[in-house]
Order: C-alpha cells, then sequence, then structure tokens
C-alpha cells in the first residue's frame, strides 16, 4: 500500500507571525502612547491617521517582507498571537512542521476563506470550532498526526468548494453532515480510517472525490449515478459488501475511474465508448469476469488500463487505440493468441499469470520470459536446479554481504505494467501501477545515505518501487523449507525535524499469495518470513 498525500491548496499571500505580526503589534503600541498625550477631537484625527498608516504598513510588509510561511520547515506551535487577525482571509501554513494542537481559536478567524494546515504534524482531535469558518471556500489538513473523528460542524461550511483530509489521522464514521455540503467540488480523504458505509454524496456537486485507503463497507451506494458532473472519481480498499458496476453508467464525465479492491462483481460493460473523456481506469483486484470488450480498448483518450487480478477470460482484443500504452492484465485465466498491437513500439503491457500458451512461433512477441510467468510457472517444473537466490533491487552491480550472499543486478527498466525474467530463468520480477499525478516517476530509487544496523549498508541505497504491485519469483527452487529474508530501509522520508518527515510507508507483504505481513512498515532490520515451497 503506497500513502498519498493529499496536495494543499492553491498558493494564497500568507502571514508569517514571526515578522509581521511583531510589527503589528509596535503599532498598536504606538497609538496608544500618542493618544494619551492629545486632546479628544486631535486624538481622533491622528488614531485615525495611524490605523490608515498602520494597515497600509501591514499590508505592505505582509506583500513584500513576509511573503509566505509555506514550505519554510517552521518548527514549533501555533502561536496564540495568530487569534488577532480577525480580518484574515487566507491562511497558508502548509510543510512546515507544527506541531502540538491545532487551536481552538482558529474559529474565531471567522474572515478566512482559504485555510491550510496540511503537511505538518499537528496532534490532537481536530477542533469543532472550525465549522465557526463560514466563509470557507477551501480547507486541508491533511498530512498530519490528528485522532478521532472528522467534527459533525464542519457540516456548517456551506461555501466549501474544497476539502482535504487525506492521512490526517481521522477515524469513525463520516460525518453526514459533510456529505450534505451542495458547494462542496473535491473532496479527498484518502489513508484515514474512517469506517461504516459509503457515504452518498449525491447531494453534492463533487467532480472529484478520492477514498482509497480506508476501511469503509460496501455496497457502493448507487446514488453516485446521480452524481453525472464526476470527472475524478477513486476508490479503493473496501472492506464488507459486493458492488456492481451500475453506478457509473451515467458518469461519462469521467478522466479518471478507479475502482481498485471493492469487491466489485460484474462484467465490463459493452459501451464503454460513450466514455469519450477517460483516460485512466483501474478495475485491478475485484472480481470481473467475461471478455474484454473492444469498445474499452478504442478509447481514443485512454492511456493507462489495469485490469489484473480478476477473473477475466477469452482472448485479447484485435485492435486498440493508439494512446493506449499502458495495459495490465495479469493474475485473469486469459488465454488464445496475441493480436499485432502487442509488439507495439513503446507499449506497456503485463500478461503474466495467465493462460497463454507461447512457443517458437510467438515467443519474440514481447519479452522474453513470459512463459515462464503464466499459472503454473512451467520453467523448471519437475526439475528444480536452485536452492536459493537473492536479488539487489533496483541494482546496477552485484554486492557480495558479509554472509557470503551475493545479491544479484535488478537494474532492468519497469514501469506501469513490465515484467523481467534473468536469461538463466532463476528469478522474475512484475510490477504494475501508475503514480497519482505523477506521469514522469522514478520506478528506481537511489540513495548515498549509509544506514545503521547493517553491515551492507550499499545494499540499501538502491529500491524498486511500485504504487500497486511489486512481485519478485523464484523459478526452479528445490521443494524444501525456506527462510525468506527480507530488507527494508526508508530512504525518502526524512528523519524531523521537517515537513518532509511528515509521512509513512505502509504495505503488505505476501508470499505464495498468502499474507505473511499486513500493515508492514519499512524498518532497516531485515524480516524473516519461515516458508515451505
Amino acid at each position: 500500500m503506497q500513502l498519498g498525500s493529499s496536495p494543499s491548496s492553491s498558493s494564497f499571500s500568507c502571514f508569517s507571525w514571526s515578522s509581521c505580526l511583531f510589527k503589528h503589534t509596535d503599532f498598536l503600541s504606538l497609538s496608544l502612547s500618542l493618544s494619551l498625550s492629545l486632546s479628544l477631537s486631535l486624538y481622533i484625527y491622528i488614531y485615525i491617521y495611524i490605523y490608515v498608516y498602520i494597515y497600509i504598513y501591514i499590508f505592505l510588509a505582509c506583500s513584500y517582507i513576509c511573503r509566505k510561511v509555506y514550505a519554510l520547515d517552521v518548527v514549533g506551535r501555533i502561536p496564540a498571537e495568530l487569534q488577532n487577525l480577525t480580518y484574515l482571509t487566507n491562511l497558508h501554513l502548509a510543510q512546515n512542521y507544527l506541531t502540538g494542537p491545532f487551536p481552538a481559536f482558529i474559529g474565531n478567524l471567522t474572515g478566512l476563506q482559504y485555510l491550510s494546515v496540511g503537511t505538518n504534524a499537528l496532534s490532537g482531535g481536530i477542533p469543532k470550532e472550525l465549522g465557526k469558518l463560514t466563509n470557507l471556500l477551501s480547507l486541508s489538513i491533511a498530512t498530519n498526526n490528528f485522532s478521532g473523528p472528522l467534527p459533525l460542524e464542519l457540516g456548517n461550511l456551506t461555501k466549501l468548494q474544497q476539502l482535504y483530509v487525506s492521512s490526517c489521522g481521522a477515524s469513525g464514521e463520516f460525518p453526514s453532515t459533510i456529505s450534505g455540503l451542495k458547494n462542496l467540488k473535491t473532496l479527498w480523504l484518502i489513508n484515514n480510517n474512517f469506517t461504516g458505509k459509503i457515504p452518498d454524496f449525491s447531494r453534492t456537486n463533487i467532480t472529484s472525490l478520492r477514498m482509497q485507503g480506508n476501511s469503509f463497507e460496501g455496497p457502493i451506494p448507487s446514488g453516485l449515478s446521480r452524481m453525472t458532473n464526476m470527472v475524478d472519481l477513486r476508490i479503493s480498499d473496501i472492506q464488507k459488501g459486493s458492488s456492481s458496476l451500475a453506478f457509473i453508467s451515467n458518469l461519462t464525465s469521467l478522466s479518471t475511474l478507479i475502482l481498485r479492491n471493492c469487491k466489485i462483481s460484474d462484467i465490463i460493460p459493452s459501451n464503454f465508448s460513450q466514455y469519450t473523456s477517460l483516460q485512466k481506469l483501474d478495475l485491478s483486484f475485484n472480481n470481473l469476469m467475461g471478455q474484454l470488450p473492444q469498445s474499452l480498448f478504442n478509447l481514443n483518450l485512454l492511456s493507462h488500463l489495469f485490469l489484473g487480478n480478476n477473473n477475466l477470460s477469452g482472448s485479447l482484443p484485435a485492435n486498440k487505440s493508439v494512446t493506449l500504452l499502458n495495459i495490465d492484465l495479469s493474475y485473469n485465466q486469459l488465454a488464445g493468441s496475441f493480436p499485432s498491437w502487442a509488439s507495439q513500439q513503446n507499449l506497456k503491457l503485463n500478461l503474466v499469470a495467465n493462460n497463454f500458451v507461447i512457443g517458437s512461433s510467438n515467443s519474440s512477441v514481447l519479452p522474453s520470459g513470459l512463459n515462464c510467468l503464466q499459472r503454473d510457472i512451467p520453467c523448471n517444473r519437475g526439475a528444480p536446479i536452485y536452492s536459493s537466490f537473492a536479488v539487489k533491487c533496483g541494482g546496477n552491480k552485484t554486492i557480495t554481504a558479509s554472509d557470503g550472499t551475493l545479491y544479484e543486478i535488478d537494474n532492468q527498466i519497469l514501469t506501469t505494467a513490465s515484467y523481467y525474467v534473468t536469461e538463466t530463468n532463476k528469478w522474475a520480477v512484475s510490477t504494475v501501477g501508475s503514480f497519482s499525478d505523477a506521469s514522469n516517476a522514478d520506478y528506481i530509487l537511489y540513495s548515498s545515505s549509509q544506514f545503521t544496523n547493517t553491515l551492507e549498508s550499499e545494499l540499501y541505497q538502491t529500491a524498486r518501487i511500485s504504487p500497486s504491485s511489486l512481485r519478485y519469483y523464484g523459478l526452479g527452487l528445490q521443494n524444501g523449507n525456506y527462510t525468506v529474508k527480507l530488507h527494508f530501509a526508508e530512504t525518502q522520508i526524512l528523519d524531523p525535524p521537517t515537513w518532509k518527515s511528515n509521512g509513512r510507508r505502509i504495505f503488505d507483504i505476501y508470499i505464495q499469495s498468502i499474507v505473511e505481513e499486513k500493515n508492514h512498515t519499512s524498518s532497516v532490520t531485515p524480516k524473516l518470513v519461515p516458508h515451505r515451497k
């Protein structure tokens, strides 16, 4: 599982308490000291003059001196003096290392239209006083360490258009008061622990809804079918209940549709030609049956198609659009011959774990070794030739560890839907998925860091990453009892205090399709998993 984070709302003119606030206080003191020695009429005149001067000076100071508090790695708590800025409309404190509670006095800043404290280290409960900010258009509390439910009072924000609460630590049932905000257009609530039924947002005007990585229960509400302006819909990891694809029949404006691991049992509709704006479709890890519709592969704008880990059967469609260059059909029941488009240049096509018969007549169509990665993995079956193997993930050279283990090179370029089998058919790797909103992401990471608690620091300086699934296969291993040693180290999320330390990496570990470790967090300590092949 890859943790997202929500971006903060748009950049605004920001307030820095380290300079602007102190200047403001100094001027107020000057105004008071002058007024003590003046007559009433003269005092009114000078007070008005000074007040105007204060206003102009603060405006210029905040516009040209302070600039922003965004992404400055400011460390500390949100200062109480901030509550004096009652005319503030934009407060953008994202990407710092603010700690402690989110103060309740924030509810006194009733002029706020844009508020972002995203990507900090704030903790405690989410203040119900946020419900007093009835002029808010955009609110982001994403990527923090809050606990407890979202306050019901957020339903008072009737002007709200954007709400980002991804990875903020919230839990419990999602408030029905929020699902009734009619002006809401963007709602991201990724990677929290929301429970209960999936809310019905059909009373809103949401065009972008992201609900991945929670603990919602199905089925997906049929009311979503009325949200015909939806452009971006992403739901995943539903815990209970079974759903169908019937609710998407009217959502023809979609450009991105992700329904991954949603317990959907259905066939893929044959009328996909009506989704003329669709660019990315992910229906992986469900129970889709039947054949692949030709209309889906003909969509002119579709570039990414992920249908892996279903129960699809039949053959590949005879044609596809030239724009469809990323296709994952792994872990299905597909068979038959390969169409001519399968050898298209720049095509990323993953057909691992299907029922294709690959011989001399069609072995050159796709990258070599696919025959070893069909169901039952036929290579070396019945004639095992290895008892161990080790891989330096993403590495461009072999490494011999202090215990004598030889870690082999693993530097093949694998991206959205790819696989690789070694020339000796000893081991293989398969990767699937595209990084959200990052079209040119790297799938191998490099680090020059030195790691403690290990004699092989170099072993951790490369890593292969994947936003959906990453699988390694041992081919031709002898039967017997094995210990699988997995090495992890965090190379991207930095140590505090910095906003770049505000993140978690949580994932599941499967061996032979069995969950051996759930919600694992990266650690330099090797993970030992006894297993029998």
